[in-house]
């Protein structure tokens, strides 16, 4: 079994329109793929209805009058994102697509799952040359629309599709009904934010093939999207300039500048108390809200897909959810860090336990353990404070090439925050050697399990597990849960939020020990990825504004420019 797999459900759409007779054929080839196959029937005459019906194996939609092919594979993809599925593969149903490359395809879906996967054909002899040449029109107005050329090619119709992304768009902005669906999807997309790779995969036209091209009308339909594209592109130029960037890992950001003002926000904390701190606060931070444009719109789309998701699983969300207030609740938390190191976090007045979770944290005699948090919260404030309060040494394991202004205040007014520090540039044996000599101690140790670290000394290799977060399969690294294996200790999931104008702890058993036997490792690392997956999105439902990765969780570091 894939170790994405858990995270990855494709399925097949095939919109259909008068053409029964060949749709057995693309079914045996689709067959030894066994792809849960959803057909739309665009409303086909009765003949077509009649061969359709007597298909086994396969969900048959029908819409009751011709709608055209956009609309067909809407449909289809409501189904498909509605029965539970992640992607969907679309195909045309006159068999004029190589069935056999879509193993290919999945492949690059399921290695690029936030990616629209689409092909770029291979023609022979048969391909018409009207339609041939007539593609080149389209080809440049998408370079334009776009201002990239990474859009290879707009009218292929065998590609893959991310659900939610794509029907995000749909709902947003209704793309054509017919012939131009095709374009003015892959277009919208990118605009979005969702990079299309590409495949090159043979198409024929079939002698006997029945086309529902229409030269005139489709040809008038196609010119008004690009009409609509071009004057929606004028608008996102600047967007679409800075897209040309290439986006950065957040290991790879460099930190944002301001050391002098955030020398002087926590000399004024120091001097004038917290009051004073957060009077300030609301400029500073609204100087960074306008000015980090990166960070505020991956803010944006982190608490977009949050309200999705609670609407998914009919959740109450807490008031007052934006992106302002999401970069206020950051600079809250970094003054956490230093108050808490400087005991000026009271228990009872400032953090607590929630229900059961002090029990799962009783420390036992010369038995260390392992905490497995992530960016979501101020997790800082209870190392902290188990220091501070009951002498418990919880070493944290970080990634030094990053924030080094900012841990350099911190050590410079709260000198103790940088003890029990475990600087690392990537996990490796050597890790795993340190910390087992902290545990065998007694000590306890503090990893997170949600951002993927690129190794420069392996040329930035990165093992990772797709895995369902937040509606969409994200990446979550390997290394962490390998570690908690190797170490044989009980892992304790925590995390500590802000609700209710406190900080609120939360922990709970996650394995004792975690086991990735030898035989099963791959299944038994997807599903202990999945678990953590799982109860990290429980955490961040409850405390939005405590989501702390500002960058696109759900993407990996580009490798390449985006299509090639």
């Amino acid at each position: 079994m894939s170790v994405a797999s858990a995270a990855f459900r494709p399925c097949v759409v095939i919109p259909c329109y008068n053409h029964g007779a060949t749709m057995a054929a693309v079914l045996a080839r689709l067959q030894p793929f066994e792809l849960p196959c959803i057909i739309v029937d665009d409303g086909s005459l009765l003949e077509t209805e009649q061969q359709l019906a007597q298909l086994t194996g396969v969900t048959v939609i029908r819409l009751e009058t011709n709608s055209g092919k956009g609309e067909a594979v809407i449909t289809g993809l409501k189904a498909a994102s509605k029965a539970g599925f992640t992607h969907a593969v679309q195909l045309d149903a006159d068999g004029q697509h190589c069935i056999e490359d879509v193993p290919r395809f999945l492949d690059e879906a399921r290695t690029h799952p936030e990616s629209l996967i689409s092909g770029t054909p291979h023609y022979d002899e048969s391909v018409p040359k009207s339609r041939l040449y007539g593609r080149y029109v389209t080809h440049v107005w998408v370079w334009i629309e776009t201002l990239s050329l990474s859009l290879k090619d707009s009218m292929c119709g065998f590609r893959v599709y991310p659900l939610p992304a794509t029907l995000a768009i749909v709902a947003q902005h209704r793309p054509g009904k017919r012939m131009d669906f095709d374009t003015e999807i892959m277009v919208r997309l990118y605009w979005a934010g969702t990079n299309s790779r590409f495949i090159r995969t043979r198409v024929i036209y079939p002698p006997d093939g029945v086309s529902h091209f229409d030269a005139l009308h489709d040809n008038l339909r196609i010119s008004w999207m690009h009409t609509r594209l071009f004057f929606g592109m004028l608008p996102r130029i600047p967007m679409l300039l800075a897209r040309r960037r290439q986006p950065a890992h957040w290991a790879q950001v460099p930190e944002r500048k301001g050391l002098a003002g955030m020398r002087l926000m926590l000399t004024i904390y120091q001097r004038l108390g917290r009051r004073a701190f957060n009077a300030l606060l609301y400029p500073v931070v609204a100087w960074m809200w306008l000015t980090g444009r990166t960070q505020r719109e991956a803010s944006q789309q982190w608490l977009a897909r949050v309200r999705q998701q609670a609407e998914r699983q009919q959740i109450t969300l807490p008031e007052g959810l934006n992106s302002y207030r999401h970069f206020l609740r950051f600079g809250d938390a970094m003054l956490n860090k230093i108050a808490a190191w400087r005991g000026d976090i009271v228990w009872g007045r400032d953090i607590e336990f929630a229900p059961g979770s002090h029990e799962v944290l009783q420390p036992q005699a010369g038995q260390g353990k392992l905490i497995l948090a992530a960016h979501l919260g101020d997790i800082e404030a209870s190392r902290a404070l188990a220091q501070v309060e009951s002498g418990l040494i919880i070493n944290a394991l970080v990634f030094t090439d990053h924030a080094q202004r900012f841990r350099q205040i911190i050590e410079e007014i709260a000198p103790q925050a940088g003890v029990n520090l475990l600087p690392v540039s990537h996990i490796g044996p050597e890790t795993a050697m340190l910390l087992q000599e902290k545990l065998d101690a007694g000590e306890w140790v503090a990893i997170v399990g949600d951002r993927i670290a690129v190794n420069p000394q392996r040329g930035g290799e990165r093992r990772v597990c797709w895995s369902p977060f937040m509606g969409s399969p994200a990446p979550f690294p390997q290394g962490p849960f390998i570690l908690a294996a190797a170490l044989r200790c009980p892992v304790i999931l925590m995390m500590v939020l802000h609700e209710q104008g406190k900080l609120r702890i939360h922990a709970e058993a996650f394995a004792n020990p975690l086991l990735l036997p030898r035989a099963t490792r791959a299944q038994a690392l997807q599903e202990t990825i999945d678990n953590y997956a799982r109860r990290l999105e429980v955490y961040a439902l409850r405390s939005p504004l405590d989501w702390f990765n500002f960058y696109d969780f759900w993407q990996l570091p580009p490798e390449k420019e985006p299509g090639c």
